[in-house]
């Protein structure tokens, strides 16, 4: 199988105040690795595509995307797509690569999106996927707000649809989370998985291919060291990955 995983990625540049004097630091970190492993140990071609990489690299048609059994999106906003720097800076016409999505999927391609601040509408509605043409592809409707529900004491998760074939070989305890996004799954949906009272876990299917959300993350912060350590984790998301794949 090949994979395309997408986000994950971000730069940090921070002003350090000492009485009078300032400077600054940068640097540049990425929370993909676990997932990243997951897949990989697997046995999966898995391309990594960081956020600041996807502005100006993801595939502008369906033909590139063809290759790739499944895509998948973590914590990378919808802009990152839409405003290439060629469009940002040169006002250069280029193609919608969330419609390129959207496409990818109605002809038979597999996609995730994981939860995140820059996933589904994310902080402050930042990550603005709704009402976007590949968000006519998830199993779910995006909120038009910020849709954090941030949780510091920890949820835990529970499983609604044990026989789902995403949860193969999975434990039916899962840990706790400290957040997620809130979600509302789409008419046809299966809410495998909940949180609170909301969906954490959905599946579905558009056109002829499949797709799947999970509404926290694969990565801290919302992901604590007790999910990430998780039995479960490896066999869940290689399940996910398969499923939207139709492997």
């Amino acid at each position: 199988m090949k994979v395309l995983v997408v986000g994950e990625s971000w730069f940090i540049h921070s002003i350090h105040v000492k009485g009078f004097d300032t400077f600054t630091t940068s640097k540049y970190e990425e929370g993909g690795k676990w997932l990243l492993e997951a897949l990989k140990d697997k046995g999966m071609d898995v391309n990594y595509m960081p956020s600041h990489v996807a502005m100006d690299h993801f595939p502008y048609t369906v033909e590139e995307l063809k290759p790739y059994d499944a895509i998948v999106l973590s914590d990378v906003g919808a802009n990152t797509f839409l405003l290439p720097l060629a469009t940002f800076e040169k006002s250069e016409v280029r193609p919608n690569r969330l419609e390129v999505m959207r496409r990818y999927v109605e002809e038979g391609g597999g996609l995730v999106m994981v939860g995140g601040y820059m996933s589904f509408s994310g902080i402050d509605g930042k990550a603005r996927y709704k009402g976007t043409p590949v968000a006519e592809a998830l199993p779910v409707n995006c909120l038009a707000e910020d849709d954090r529900v941030e949780c510091p004491e920890g949820v835990v998760a529970k499983v609604q649809l044990a026989d789902h074939p995403v949860l193969a070989g999975v434990p039916t305890k899962w840990p706790h989370f400290l957040g997620y996004n809130r979600l509302l799954p789409k008419d046809g949906a299966q809410v495998i998985v909940t949180v609170a009272s909301d969906p954490l876990v959905v599946a579905g299917t558009y056109g002829q291919g499949r797709s799947l959300a999970f509404a926290s993350d694969c990565a801290p912060h919302w992901g604590p060291p007790e999910f990430l350590g998780w039995e479960g984790y490896k066999k869940f998301w290689v399940n996910a990955v398969r499923w939207v794949a139709g492997k």
